[in-house]
């Protein structure tokens, strides 16, 4: 091979990793600002008080609108405290379901296991606006329309999904062979399910009930349906401020819901262990 020739491919070959540096540079900018861009976006928003096209940044910068979210008379906060009271309490709806339903469908040789299990997917299987508005009128009918007990059935609906095929993968990765020791040893089954069962079932179950209050915190189609007006939730509030063109307002409680969302992420990846996850669906 001649020198000309190696000094083509040299040549060639820095062409070509330097052409692929530069193209997976553009791809991690253009993947970073589509999942960060709407987030700076919010963020800014939050300490902008006048902001006027075509202006590429605010105009004026402050604190103005989170003192007035954080104002005792300001409806943010009332709008918060019942939404972490709803959501808590389908937190409480829906483990009173899954656990006895996850263990009992976690046993192979239950008849028309994979039937109950799916059965638990059915309000995922049609789009939320049709449920949701066939809702509000049978409830309207038994006087749940408007009331708390009303948003909070509506949404552990939603977030039994979430609750009974985790809670169903929690009971799955568990070791069979302590609770036959227990019963061996002269426990009995209730004694057997406290002591033994549950608190090996007990992470998958806490990462369960985090999502079941995420999913209740961010609902807004089942409140607004049943609940509203009398029932305001943050999410509520969010659209609201929206609608009416207060995008201070609505971006500072857009950053009050991300933020428990983000915390509780992290707790959950501690809590869903590898082998929880493997049972998903099994």
């Amino acid at each position: 091979m001649t020198i000309q020739h190696r000094g083509f491919r040299s040549l060639k070959a820095r062409f070509t990793l330097r052409w692929s540096f530069w193209a997976q540079t553009a791809f991690i900018t253009i993947l970073a600002l589509a999942l960060f861009g709407p987030i700076a976006n919010l963020l800014i928003w939050t300490i902008a008080e006048t902001w006027y096209f075509p202006h590429t940044l605010p105009n004026q910068w402050g604190l103005k609108y989170w003192q007035q979210v954080f104002n005792p008379y300001s409806d943010v906060s009332g709008s918060l405290i019942t939404s972490i009271i709803i959501a808590l309490c389908a937190v409480v709806v829906c483990l009173l379901v899954s656990i006895p339903a996850g263990y009992a469908l976690s046993k192979h040789t239950m008849p028309w296991r994979v039937g109950f299990m799916l059965l638990f997917l059915i309000p995922q299987a049609f789009p939320n606006l049709t449920v949701y508005i066939n809702i509000a009128r049978i409830f309207y009918d038994w006087g749940l329309n408007g009331t708390l007990l009303g948003v909070v059935l509506v949404h552990s609906v939603h977030g039994l999904m979430y609750s009974v095929w985790i809670s169903v993968a929690a009971f799955s990765s568990i070791d069979p062979m302590l609770s036959r020791a227990s019963r061996n040893l002269g426990a009995g089954p209730i004694y057997t399910f406290i002591h033994v069962v549950l608190p090996q079932a007990a992470p998958g179950l806490i990462a369960a009930s985090i999502f079941v209050f995420l999913e209740s915190l961010d609902e807004f189609t089942g409140t607004f349906f049943v609940g509203a007006p009398e029932v305001t939730t943050l999410p509520l509030l969010l659209y609201t401020a929206s609608m009416e063109g207060n995008y201070q307002i609505s971006s500072i409680t857009a950053l009050i819901l991300l933020i428990p969302s983000i915390g509780f992420m992290l707790i959950i990846n501690k809590f869903m262990r590898p082998e929880m996850l493997s049972k998903l669906g099994k």
